[in-house]
């Protein structure tokens, strides 16, 4: 009874500081002064200096800012458009034709990017106007990449990843390769799906594309070597141990910058718009990784986490039992939260649980990532939704309907990670790494 009073009472305070339009980050900090205040007789001040300090001075965290520019480099390069003349070729002959794009597209620009905005705004600017200029259905246009886009919060650098990473003191370098197999058989999933909706729905009749000969589609595909190059560069020199996450992160940035150099997209300009976005979304998660440290130190006195992972624990619930409660549970708070925020705000009470049920740590960062992509696609906050809204001007209505066959293959994808949890295992299990990654 005593944790449940304690529970209302944050949560009362919360979602009064986040309803009056409070950051995130400042949300959070004020719940743990709060808590602070009446279960502890320390100085706050003092308490919450040289917590919020500890959680921003991590040289693990340096990889945030980085993967973050990186990204903010490749957005303002002609990126989306090589993408496209590179992949279109390859596949228009396959069932579902170039609505493929916008997923394989998705793919391989989550791998650069770490941001699923980002990755929806880079691949759509240029998928979206030929696809509806060969007469593709609005709803599977919209559809496939507001889902595909949220490949770039799990396929490496995924932003998402660090935050967890850095919250429970796991391995980056891991949780990003424990990331790679999943993201690759969910963009499979969901081409499987385009593929079964081209050849079951009445309202598929796109233009037919022109025939290509094998030689003209490897001409075509010299506008994706770039971009290979640098995937390679980054992921590589993490699998084969020769580079941290931050230091591969370091590799990025100086790749990106000579890729959109050698475009010529890269001027002053570029350069200090790609610096400044780095420079604000970063310190916005930082803000929020900030308050949640705070927040978890609160809790901390008050005995909570251990309180509920001992009910928990009373409720003899199976490891299935329980992983079905925490995918309702994120499930709900995706639809008020964003993903990162999500994350940070409950780890300190789900970390706990999970690690007395006796769940692989970086199985469930695997796990929570594909819960919060769905979050990214669920009215009313799904980043996404907005993000997609601004581009082509729909209603919300009509993009969330169009994304869910997008969610409904996440859930599935939960229970395939489940029933063969190696998929996201077995490549941090195999991998070569230096200390510190």
């Amino acid at each position: 009874m005593e944790n449940l009073s304690i529970i209302i009472l944050f949560l009362f305070v919360l979602f009064t500081l986040l309803g009056t339009g409070v950051w995130v980050g400042l949300a959070l900090m004020g719940v743990a002064w709060v808590g602070m205040e009446l279960f502890t007789t320390r100085p706050v001040g003092d308490v919450m200096l040289t917590t919020v300090w500890s959680a921003s001075s991590s040289w693990t965290l340096t990889a945030l800012p980085m993967f973050i520019w990186m990204g903010e480099i490749l957005f303002r390069t002609r990126l989306s458009e090589d993408m496209f003349k590179g992949l279109s070729p390859w596949m228009a002959r396959l069932p579902g034709g170039l609505v493929h794009t916008n997923i394989v597209g998705c793919t391989v620009f989550a791998a650069v990017s770490g941001s699923s905005a980002a990755t929806l705004t880079t691949v759509g600017k240029m998928s979206i106007p030929e696809l509806r200029k060969r007469k593709y259905p609005e709803t599977m246009i919209i559809g496939t990449l507001t889902g595909a886009a949220t490949l770039g919060l799990m396929i490496p650098p995924s932003l998402t990843l660090i935050v967890y990473g850095v919250t429970i003191n796991e391995s980056i370098t891991k949780l990003f390769f424990a990331g790679i197999i999943p993201g690759f058989v969910l963009a499979a999933m969901f081409m499987g799906y385009v593929a079964i909706y081209s050849k079951t729905s009445k309202k598929w009749n796109p233009d037919v594309e022109q025939r290509l000969s094998f030689a003209e589609k490897l001409r075509n595909s010299r506008f994706l070597i770039p971009v290979l190059i640098l995937i390679l560069v980054v992921i590589g020199s993490m699998y084969l141990g020769y580079a941290t996450a931050t230091e591969a992160a370091a590799f990025g940035v100086i790749g990106s910058l000579l890729l959109a150099a050698s475009q010529g997209s890269l001027n002053w300009q570029t350069f200090t718009a790609s610096l400044m976005g780095a420079t604000r979304t970063s310190a916005m998660i930082a803000l929020i990784l900030a308050g949640a440290a705070f927040l978890s130190l609160s809790m901390g006195f008050t005995g909570l986490p251990r309180g509920l992972a001992d009910l928990i624990a009373q409720w003899e619930l199976s490891r299935f039992e329980l992983l079905m409660v925490l995918m309702v549970f994120y499930i709900i708070l995706g639809c008020f939260l964003d993903g990162i925020s999500s994350v940070v705000l409950t780890m300190a009470v789900v970390e706990p649980m999970i690690r007395q049920a006796g769940i692989d740590i970086i199985w469930f960062g695997i796990f929570i990532v594909v819960l919060v992509e769905m979050a990214q696609i669920t009215p009313p906050i799904g980043f996404n939704l907005f993000v997609m809204q601004g581009m082509t001007e729909h209603e919300m209505n009509f993009i969330a309907k169009a994304a869910i066959p997008m969610f409904l293959i996440m859930v599935v994808m939960v229970f395939v990670l489940i029933a063969f949890p190696d998929l996201a295992t077995w490549l941090p299990e195999n991998m070569r790494q230096r200390p510190g990654g």
